[in-house]
């Protein structure tokens, strides 16, 4: 029988950026939250012929679109409830690299984050009040 999981991975992005942004943003979020718990990570995959694929998250991510004021509310919500987080601000979209991506962020006033995506991973109940009011992505 599959594992329930007692804990959910909501991704919040901003809805004014341009499609290819989203997809970004979203990747790079989602490698945030399997990197900070790879045992969400389910078995490798393979097909009929036995070739063998990536192993993929076990666990469902939920995407909601939020306005920049919103991600920010969720961000307080999320650190006054320890979860884990995972961060992407538009100064990030201006780098081509990992070291000048934290530059960015860590040069960001940490009272208006200008955020753009924003995934958050813990107990299923304080992910749901950190995203509470969002819709899901469209």
């Amino acid at each position: 029988m599959p594992e329930l999981f007692t804990t959910k991975i909501a991704i919040v992005i901003r809805e004014d950026l341009a499609v290819w942004q989203k997809l970004n943003v979203t990747a790079f979020l989602a490698t945030g939250m399997a990197a900070s718990a790879p045992e969400m990570l389910g078995e490798p995959y393979e097909d009929a012929t036995g070739r063998k694929y990536s192993r993929l998250l076990g666990q469902p991510m939920l995407v909601f679109s939020a306005t920049r004021e919103q991600l920010q509310a969720a961000h307080r919500a999320a650190v006054e409830r320890g979860l884990t987080t995972a961060v992407y601000v538009a100064a990030m979209f201006a780098t081509g690299n990992d070291v000048n991506n934290r530059a960015a962020f860590r040069a960001e006033n940490p009272e208006d984050f200008d955020f753009v995506g924003l995934a958050l991973r813990g107990e299923r109940k304080q992910v749901d009040k950190a995203t509470k009011g969002l819709t899901l992505h469209k």
